[in-house]
């Protein structure tokens, strides 16, 4: 397939991001979609994001919107025909503080307006979900049972099988080297791929850059405060007859326990994170 000269909008970046842009543009109708990706599709930081998806948001559009993912994703396959890796494996929140339990709390009430399930559970109620978990300390939680995880990549992939399904003009390998502006607003960019190279005329673009949105949002003269930080998580040894398990948050302790392929898996998320 021929890089176009022309499109209506270009997506820059081929993670699960862009390839969501692509995604629901094309299916609201849009035409003359170009989604570039400097390397391959996912092989920026989506391929080993943690694939949680959570409907327990601090707002209303937050919520919104998680809960509108884990319905897509739930159909996604069936679509596409790409495994998406997604189950409705539920999670839990715990709170370790009197104000994490009213946050936690007051967010279930706000879930359960916008038609999200989700109730409160005990800490015994905790600990019959999550056998594993001490729950010294644990003075309140919520379960969501159609939270879930999946494959971040696989997610993107069929996401991208969407798009082009619709229509959409996905280029792997293809690098965006300069964004043209006339005054503020853009008129197109240009490309290498290999020995080749190009100019693409466009109304809009789209920077899903990810981690180099920075670099992306210079080319255009736009300083994205974005900056990549050290993220940590540990793996344990495969655990025999591990069941499958809900996601378990602990946000006092910043850190996310899930199941992963018969191991459990523990991210942190640093208060003080390292550049």
């Amino acid at each position: 397939m021929t890089v176009p000269t022309e499109a209506r909008v270009v997506i820059i970046g081929g993670g699960v991001i862009g390839c969501s842009v692509a995604y629901h543009l094309a299916r609201k109708g849009w035409t003359d979609i170009v989604l570039l990706e400097r390397k391959q599709l996912t092989s920026g930081t989506t391929w080993h994001a943690a694939g949680l998806i959570a409907q327990l948001r601090a707002t209303q559009n937050m919520t919104k919107l998680a809960k509108y993912s884990q319905e897509l994703y739930g159909g996604l396959e069936a679509e596409t025909g790409v495994a998406t890796g997604f189950k409705r494996v539920g999670s839990i929140t715990v709170a370790l503080t009197e104000h994490r339990k009213e946050e936690i709390l007051r967010q279930a009430s706000m879930a359960r307006a916008f038609g999200v399930e989700v109730d409160p559970i005990t800490p015994e109620e905790v600990k019959a979900k999550y056998p594993h978990l001490n729950t010294d300390g644990v003075l309140a939680g919520v379960y969501l049972p159609k939270d879930g995880q999946g494959d971040p990549a696989n997610i993107a992939l069929a996401l991208a099988k969407g798009a082009r399904q619709n229509g959409a003009k996905v280029f792997e390998r293809t690098k965006v080297t300069a964004i043209r502006k006339d005054g503020r607003r853009v008129t197109g960019v240009d490309w290498q791929q290999g020995e080749d190279s190009g100019h693409i005329a466009c109304d809009m673009i789209v920077n899903c850059a990810g981690m180099w949105g920075h670099e992306v949002g210079r080319m255009a003269g736009v300083n994205v405060p974005l900056h990549a930080c050290e993220h940590f998580y540990i793996v344990t040894e495969n655990i025999p007859g591990l069941a499958q398990l809900p996601v378990l948050r602990v946000p006092d302790e910043c850190a996310y326990y899930k199941e992963d392929a018969g191991k459990i898996l523990l991210g942190a998320f640093e208060p003080t994170a390292k550049p």
